[in-house]
C-alpha cells in the first residue's frame, strides 16, 4: 500500500512554546508537555526542538514516557510524572532522574520509604476529582512533606477551556487555600489556564496542546500536515454505491479516488460522509463509509485524479477534522496512526 505522509513542523511547535512563554510573563517558566508521544507527533524530536527553544522542564503521563524523553534529551532538563510513584517505578525514577507529581497518601508514603531525599512534586485535587491529593488529606500531611522540600505543587483546570465556566475561579481560590504561605513554586495553568490571564499562571505554566496547532490557542501556527495517497479512482453511476453500508451514492456520473487510510490509522467512523480533504485550494468531499484502512473521496469536479489529498493542512486544522469528526483536536493528534510516514522539518542547524 502507498504511505501516507504525516509532515511535523518543529520550527512552529518550537514558535508555538515561545509564544506561550511570552504570554505566562517572564517571571514565569513555562514547561512543555510531552506525554502521548508528544500527542501523537514524536516525544524525542519534538523534545529536543523544545529543549532547543529554550524549554527546561516537561511532563510526561508516565514513567516510561519520562524515560524516553531522558534518552532523547540527556541529562540536565527536569522530566516530572504526572501519574506519581507507582508501583515498579522506583528504579527508573532513581536512575533517570525523573521527578514524580505524587497524587495519593499511598504514593507520598511509597517515594519517602524507597526513595528519601529524591526529587518530588505534590500533585492537589482543587475539585477536577481526577488526580491529586484531597484538600483534608493535604491537610493532615503538608507540614511533613513541607518540610521534605517539594519541587512544585500543582493541580489542573477542568474548564479551562471556557474562560466563563465558574469552576476556573473555584479552583484557583481552593489552590490559594491549600498552597499560599508554603514557600513552595506552584504551577495551575496548562495551555487554557495560560490564556486565562496572569492571576492562573504562578511560578511556572505547561503547556501543551497549544504548542501543537490545537484549541484554545487560537494563534497557533499549524504544526502538522497530512497527505494521504490515492491508491485507485473509478467511475461511479446513478444507482450504484461506494462503500460499506452503501451509504452513499451518485447523484450523476461520479469519480471516486479510494485513498489510504482509515480508522486504524486515527480517522474516526464518525468522518463517514462527514469531511473534506483538499487537493491544493481545492475541498474533496468525503463520502462514504470509513473503513479501518480505507477512505472514497469525491473527485469528480477537478481536472485530474491527484496522486494524494490532504486531510490536514493550511485548510483544515486538527481541531476543524474534529469538528466534523464530534470529538476533540487532541483526539485526532494522539490517534494518529503509526503506519503514517513521519516526515520532520525544522530550520535550525
Amino acid at each position: 500500500m502507498a504511505t501516507a505522509i504525516l509532515s511535523i513542523d518543529l520550527d512552529a511547535i518550537a514558535a508555538n512554546w515561545r509564544a506561550l512563554d511570552r504570554l505566562s510573563g517572564p517571571e514565569v517558566q513555562t514547561a512543555a508537555v510531552v506525554k502521548a508521544d508528544a500527542y501523537g507527533l514524536g516525544a524525542g524530536k519534538v523534545a529536543r526542538a523544545l529543549a532547543w527553544a529554550g524549554a527546561r522542564r516537561f511532563f510526561v503521563a508516565a514513567a516510561e514516557e519520562g524515560a524516553a524523553v531522558r534518552q532523547a534529551l540527556g541529562p540536565g532538563p527536569q522530566i516530572n510524572i504526572l501519574s506519581g510513584h507507582m508501583a515498579g517505578d522506583t528504579e527508573m525514577l532513581n536512575d533517570l532522574e525523573l521527578t514524580p507529581m505524587l497524587n495519593s497518601l499511598e504514593q507520598i508514603t511509597r517515594h519517602l520509604e524507597a526513595l528519601p531525599g529524591h526529587a518530588f512534586g505534590v500533585q492537589l485535587d482543587t475539585g477536577m476529582n481526577r488526580l491529586g491529593v484531597e484538600p483534608v488529606e493535604w491537610q493532615a500531611v503538608a507540614p511533613l512533606l513541607i518540610e521534605a522540600g517539594p519541587a512544585m505543587l500543582m493541580s489542573h483546570l477542568a474548564c479551562a477551556d471556557e474562560p466563563d465556566h465558574p469552576m476556573n475561579q473555584l479552583q484557583l481560590q481552593a489552590f490559594h487555600e491549600m498552597t499560599d504561605g508554603t514557600g513552595v513554586p506552584r504551577s495551575l495553568a496548562a495551555t487554557g489556564g495560560i490564556l486565562l490571564g496572569p492571576k492562573y499562571h504562578f511560578d511556572l505554566c505547561r503547556a501543551g496542546i497549544g504548542m501543537y496547532g490545537g484549541r484554545p490557542f487560537e494563534m497557533a501556527e499549524r504544526a502538522v500536515t497530512l497527505s494521504l495517497p490515492v491508491i485507485q479512482s473509478r467511475e461511479v453511476l446513478p444507482g450504484e454505491i461506494v462503500g460499506y453500508s452503501a451509504t452513499w451514492e451518485p447523484e450523476g456520473p461520479a469519480v471516486i479516488a479510494t485513498v489510504a487510510a482509515g480508522y486504524a490509522d486515527g480517522l474516526p467512523r464518525t468522518l463517514s460522509n462527514n469531511a473534506v480533504l483538499w487537493d491544493g485550494d481545492t475541498p474533496c468531499p468525503l463520502v462514504g463509509r470509513v473503513s479501518m484502512d480505507l477512505i472514497t473521496v469525491d473527485v469528480t469536479h477537478l481536472a485530474e485524479v491527484p496522486k494524494s489529498l490532504d486531510i490536514l493542512g493550511p485548510h483544515q486544522s486538527v481541531d476543524d477534522l474534529a469538528d466534523a469528526a464530534g470529538t476533540i483536536g487532541y483526539e485526532i493528534l494522539t490517534a494518529l496512526g503509526k503506519r503514517y510516514s513521519r516526515r520532520y522539518s525544522e530550520t535550525r542547524g
